[in-house]
C-alpha cells in the first residue's frame, strides 16, 4: 500500500510538472506573438523620431535597433518600459503589452 501511494505520487508529480513546463515554454512565444505592421505604425509614431525611419538609425547616439538580440524580448520590454536615463524616455504608462509586443515584432521584422 506505501509503495502505491508513492506511486500514484510520483505520477501525479510528473504531471503537474508536465503542465507547469508547458504553460512556461507557451508564455514567451505568447509575449512574443505580436503584428509587425501594427508594431510598424506605433514606431514611427513613438520611436523614429531618435531610432529613424524604418529602423534606420540617423547617426546619432542611439540605439540601431537592427543590431538589437532577436532573441532578447524581456531586455527589449525593459529598455522600452523603463528608458535609459537621459538617452530614452520611460514608456511605462504610455505603451500597453500589446503595443511592445507589436513593437517586438516589428524589430524582430529588421523594418
Amino acid at each position: 500500500m506505501r509503495l502505491s501511494s508513492f506511486v500514484v505520487a510520483t505520477a501525479c508529480f510528473a504531471c503537474l510538472a508536465m503542465t507547469v513546463l508547458s504553460i512556461a515554454a507557451a508564455l514567451p512565444a505568447r509575449a512574443a506573438d505580436g503584428d509587425a505592421e501594427l508594431g510598424r505604425d506605433t514606431y514611427e509614431e513613438l520611436c523614429a523620431t531618435c531610432h529613424g525611419r524604418d529602423l534606420v538609425n540617423p547617426g546619432g547616439i542611439t540605439f540601431d535597433l537592427r543590431k538589437f538580440p532577436k532573441d532578447d524580448a524581456a531586455r527589449f520590454k525593459n529598455s522600452v518600459l523603463n528608458g535609459k536615463g537621459q538617452a530614452m524616455p520611460a514608456w511605462a504608462g504610455k505603451v500597453t503589452d500589446e503595443d511592445i509586443a507589436n513593437l517586438w515584432a516589428y524589430v524582430q521584422s529588421g523594418g
